[in-house]
């Protein structure tokens, strides 16, 4: 039996030992262990078996860590992750105690940079190779971005700077023809044509052979025919936009030809400007139910290889399942929704309403500064654009929201998917600041819903706002409650009173509220009486239920998935100092440190967020109380202080 390649590569250097014959063998390796670790793990599947042979060529190419590859997002770093020492580790991908998803300076001298989201990698290459050049080094610095990144505005900003300052740096369009979903906008329909025009790749090929045929001279022309070659691109097309930003263009070249990548590099090294190299890809390459699904298995749950369906699906509708479900039903009682996402109409649960409804339905690609000023708008315009966007991407446009919506008073609707922790994607993706970017400004109504019915309810409410309106809501699964057909308009700032006490007031929202009710009922066994509110609405605060609580209890705890500073306790408090109410405040959320990836469930254990850790902090933040109760010595003292680092 053929002994495998693979355990043989142990760093960038090992690949440089190997033929031609053993690469293509290795690259089929490399898919092997992929598909066999991410149907146990989950994980971006499809965008890694995509650029095998291209992580390939250019470690040949280069001398990493002395030469710098930045990843653009990150989620295609796997098969670098195999051949940068961390093959052993591998099977602990996006596992708790494992190693992330994502680049990680923390893991290797080979990751130079911690990313998670799109369009950032020129801008960092470019930031290296001035460094660089500033030192009068000569190592090689690499952007590999995807197509899809370029529907990102900093993608352009920083191409725009590459050609003016003309740095020496190395970009690799990755070209797949996909982000998540299918791309889309100007720039797809660009590199769509470059792609496939056999016009140009006819005609350059006849030009050039004719050329170097004309006797005596044939060669000579040819070594200096850049300009033959600059005037067919011009007639053509290809190319042109960044060789007009002062980039030198190079292909479209075959990204899964090993040979051809490395002699592609080759000349990318020699040149002393800025240089961009477009290769063609396939996602999802060498696993037939990838390359069929590439969307379904850009991001997946673990699955069963033979099938590629997922191991285990959880009956219950998700909340994002339930947003999907409910926007259809409103749009066909409200002609003014319209539906905006940024490049995730799957991700966002909004692919259903795009086929029902394609011409109120818009995806700007991975723009999510100009999806919420666009939604600006259409809501100048008459519509109710509702833009569903994850929390942690929706940071990207924290100055559109204030300039552009909230200062206007504006109707548009946030939907915030992925608050909270979100588990094994990790701290570039947990959505746990929202509370605390979005809670401070004017005109903004901010809620969060304590399961899918209260999601649809609350979505309702929103359409019917004349104002900006943002709701946040968690990943995965709901509560499996029933949903219900009709809608409730809920009254603006109105907590919901779930049971009355007179020792402990627990004030949650979102997520929380189950973990309260399951705190409430072990508190009550100790003899504590509790009052549990849903709060609903983080702004405005339901400042009458709030202040009677706090005159009327001997401790009031809040209780978010949200960063501690800024978020819900932080309302809570602001309001019992301004109205001069003096009553204890534990304040339960997020402490003030990155959270690593791992299952939900056990970094909410960590945190000492889950019910058991939450009801000890509870009995040591308990005024004197005429009840015998036993304390256990809390793991942390200073809990709230506790994280996880990354």
């Amino acid at each position: 039996m053929r002994k495998k390649i693979l355990p043989k590569v142990n760093s960038p250097a090992d690949l440089k030992k190997l033929s031609y014959e053993e690469l293509e063998i290795l690259a089929a390796e490399v898919r092997e262990e992929l598909v066999e670790v991410v149907s146990n793990t989950g994980g971006h599947l499809a965008p890694n078996l995509g650029v095998v042979e291209l992580t390939i060529g250019l470690h040949r190419s280069l001398d990493s860590p002395k030469d710098k590859i930045v990843w653009d997002v990150g989620h295609q770093c796997y098969v670098h992750k195999l051949f940068t020492g961390r093959r052993d580790q591998f099977a602990t991908l996006r596992q708790y105690g494992g190693i992330a998803g994502f680049p990680k300076t923390a893991e290797s001298d080979h990751d130079i940079f911690d990313t998670g989201h799109a369009s950032t990698s020129i801008s960092f290459a470019l930031g290296l190779a001035e460094a660089r050049s500033r030192k009068k080094r000569k190592e090689h610095i690499v952007a590999l971005i995807g197509d899809g990144s370029l529907t990102g505005g900093m993608a352009y900003e920083a191409l725009n700077q590459v050609g003016h300052l003309g740095t020496r740096l190395i970009i690799i369009l990755n070209d797949n023809e996909m982000s998540i979903a299918s791309n889309v906008g100007a720039m797809s329909s660009y590199l769509n044509r470059i792609r496939v025009d056999p016009l140009y790749l006819r005609v350059r090929d006849e030009i050039e052979g004719r050329v170097k045929k004309i006797p005596a001279i044939g060669e000579k022309m040819y070594s200096i025919g850049e300009s033959v070659k600059g005037a067919l691109k011009y007639l053509l097309g290809e190319g042109v936009i960044f060789e007009e930003l002062g980039i030198n263009y190079i292909g479209p070249i075959d990204g899964h030809n090993i040979k051809m990548i490395e002699e592609t590099m080759a000349v990318a090294k020699t040149s002393t400007k800025p240089v961009i190299i477009h290769a063609l890809t396939k996602k999802g390459k060498g696993y037939a139910p990838a390359e069929s699904s590439p969307e379904k298995f850009h991001g997946t749950a673990p699955f069963i290889i033979k099938t590629g369906k997922a191991k285990v699906k959880n009956g219950k509708p998700s909340y994002t399942e339930v947003f999907g479900r409910t926007m259809i039903d409103l749009a066909k009682k409200n002609k003014k929704i319209v539906a905006l996402t940024a490049a995730m109409a799957s991700g966002t649960g909004l692919s259903k309403f795009k086929e029902i409804f394609p011409d109120r339905f818009y995806d700007v690609g991975i723009a999510e500064q100009h999806a919420v000023t666009f939604a600006a708008g259409l809501a100048r315009g008459g519509y109710i654009p509702v833009v569903a966007i994850y929390s942690t991407f929706m940071e990207r446009a924290y100055d559109q929201v204030i300039q552009d919506v909230c200062l206007q008073g504006l109707h548009v609707v946030f939907m915030l998917d992925r608050a909270g922790l979100v588990g094994e994607d990790g701290p570039t993706h947990h959505g746990v600041f929202d509370l605390s970017y979005l809670r401070h400004i004017p005109n903004l109504i901010v809620m969060a819903p304590k399961n899918e019915e209260e999601l649809r309810h609350m979505l309702f409410t929103a359409t019917k706002r004349k104002q900006p309106v943002a709701i946040r809501y968690p990943r995965g699964a709901g509560q499996g409650v029933e949903l219900t057909s009709h809608f409730e308009q809920l009254n603006v700032g109105e907590a919901e009173i779930i049971k009355k006490g007179s020792d402990v007031c627990l004030f949650a929202v979102g997520k929380m509220v189950d973990v309260s009710m399951t705190v409430a009922q072990r508190l009550e066994e100790k003899g504590i009486s509790v009052t549990l509110i849903n709060g609903r609405f983080i702004k405005p605060l339901d400042k009458r239920t709030l202040k009677e609580a706090g005159r009327s209890h001997k401790l009031l705890v809040t209780l978010e998935e949200n960063a501690l500073i800024g978020g819900l306790g932080s309302a809570v408090s602001e309001l019992f100092s301004d109205e001069r109410i003096s009553i204890p405040v534990t304040r339960i959320g997020l402490p003030d440190r990155f959270v690593t990836h791992g299952e939900t469930k056990q970094l909410l254990k960590d945190l000492e967020l889950d019910a058991d850790s939450i009801v000890q902090t509870i009995m040591q933040n308990l005024p004197d109380l005429d009840i015998d109760v036993e304390i256990v010595e809390s793991k942390s003292p200073t809990w709230i202080h506790r994280g996880l680092g990354i």
